[in-house]
């Protein structure tokens, strides 16, 4: 996990793409009633809209809300620390995904007068698909990139100066 701003800034970053870049072709290939490779790269263009949509909602409001709440229901020091990071993890689903929801709603689809309703749908839709994939799939895969990125240094062993 994150150490410093300057790491949460990049794991914020990691998780942004591979989750909305995700979502994002899930959606598209819903709306062409199935999955082609065209998907992938009309994902791109909205990629450069969503992306810092979902960069400031995590880094600056949901992040902080599901580590606060995650600390509320999990104590690491009596729990596996892995609770804390499925904790966080749902709690961060459960915040994004209706709020990318409703700015997919509003950037990308002509909801009209049934915008509550166009909006409903489409965090029904997409919940199931952006928990499933972040605790299986983006959660675990961007942690790997993460520990690659940032390997701790391994410490030298002391050696004692004594002459016995």
């Amino acid at each position: 996990m994150p150490k410093t701003k300057f790491q949460e800034v990049i794991f914020t970053i990691l998780m942004v793409f591979v989750m909305v870049y995700a979502m994002i072709c899930y959606n598209i290939a819903l709306n062409m009633d199935g999955m082609s490779s065209t998907v992938f790269l009309s994902a791109f263009h909205e990629l450069v809209i969503m992306a810092p949509v979902a960069f400031v909602l995590d880094f600056f409001f949901v992040g902080h809300i599901a580590k606060r709440t995650a600390f509320r229901i999990v104590n690491p020091e009596k729990e596996n620390p892995f609770h804390l990071v499925l904790v966080i993890s749902a709690v961060s689903v459960a915040w994004m995904c209706p709020l990318m929801s409703l700015a997919a709603t509003i950037l990308f689809k002509d909801a009209g007068s049934e915008f509550v309703a166009v909006w409903l749908q489409t965090v029904a839709l997409n919940f199931p698909a952006a928990f499933f994939w972040q605790i299986f799939y983006a959660g675990p895969f961007v942690r790997f990139l993460f520990r690659q990125i940032f390997r701790e240094k391994a410490k030298a062993p002391e050696v004692s100066n004594s002459l016995s």
